[in-house]
């Protein structure tokens, strides 16, 4: 097992991970002052595609965390090269106005309303569900056309339990479809792999935190990264006796975890 003062590059999720809503966990402001001081570097690493990095950048300033668009990697930063490879004609986007701008903003072919040309569905995270655009998705899925999701998680953390994420969606569209998306988000390594190269750092020297199996810990898994578990969010104990997903480490919240450094 490697030694966590080895590590340099800290993937830390967010939801669940340093926060539940507006309330930050205990230790995370002390435990991201101990990066820096040792020289070291984190990236939050989301599969909330719901918020844009500015809405991320706001919120973490009324957490007191001072961050800047730098110190993000989202499940659509890595989509929208996905996208942009495939050269499709015609985007459906599938999610929140956020979402929607992000993609325009790179430059992508997008559309909210069932038009000619549609040759690509993606959908993220959408806070702003309507029947409307699961109908849409219906139709499109029925034409065959290609299918993306930014990620597969089941729920989103609030402070009053969880809220039905883009897997759940997804789910909901297979029943109604027999279609599933390609997800490109965690427990894919793109996003920890963008991370590295970003960086500079090395998988010996990179971890991932997160507080779900088979979205962080995963994707930890298959970066070739280490790879620590959190039970301050979504995840339990019977979650890692029961998956074939196994964390390197497993703390209580991130305070614990601190602790160890």
């Amino acid at each position: 097992m490697k030694n966590l003062k080895d590590i340099k590059l800290y993937l830390l999720d967010m939801d669940g991970t340093i926060y539940l809503d507006n309330e930050l966990f205990e230790g995370v402001l002390p435990f991201l002052e101990h990066i820096k001081s040792i020289g070291g570097r984190y990236i939050f690493l989301t599969n909330n595609s719901s918020k844009s990095v500015h809405a991320y950048i706001k919120k973490l300033e009324g957490l007191g965390i001072h961050a800047t668009a730098e110190d993000f990697l989202t499940s659509v930063d890595a989509t929208i090269p996905y996208l942009q490879k495939k050269a499709y004609q015609k985007i459906y986007a599938l999610g929140t106005a956020s979402f929607k701008e992000q993609l325009r903003d790179a430059g992508l072919p997008i559309t909210d309303t069932l038009e000619e040309g549609i040759d690509c569905l993606c959908m993220g995270f959408d806070t702003e569900l309507t029947f409307q655009k699961l109908e849409d998705a219906c139709i499109l899925l029925g034409k065959n056309v290609d299918y993306i999701a930014t990620n597969p998680d089941w729920v989103c953390p609030t402070w009053y339990g969880s809220v039905p994420d883009c897997g759940s969606v997804a789910e909901m569209l297979f029943n109604a479809t027999k279609r599933r998306p390609i997800f490109i988000g965690k427990p894919e390594p793109t996003m920890a792999l963008l991370a590295m190269e970003k960086t500079g750092f090395s998988p010996a020297e990179t971890a991932v935190i997160g507080d779900r199996l088979y979205t962080d810990i995963a994707c930890g898994v298959n970066a070739g990264i280490s790879s620590i578990f959190v039970l301050s969010g979504e995840g339990t104990m019977e979650d890692v006796a029961k998956s074939d997903v196994k964390p390197q480490f497993i703390y209580q919240n991130i305070k614990e975890l601190l602790g160890d450094l």
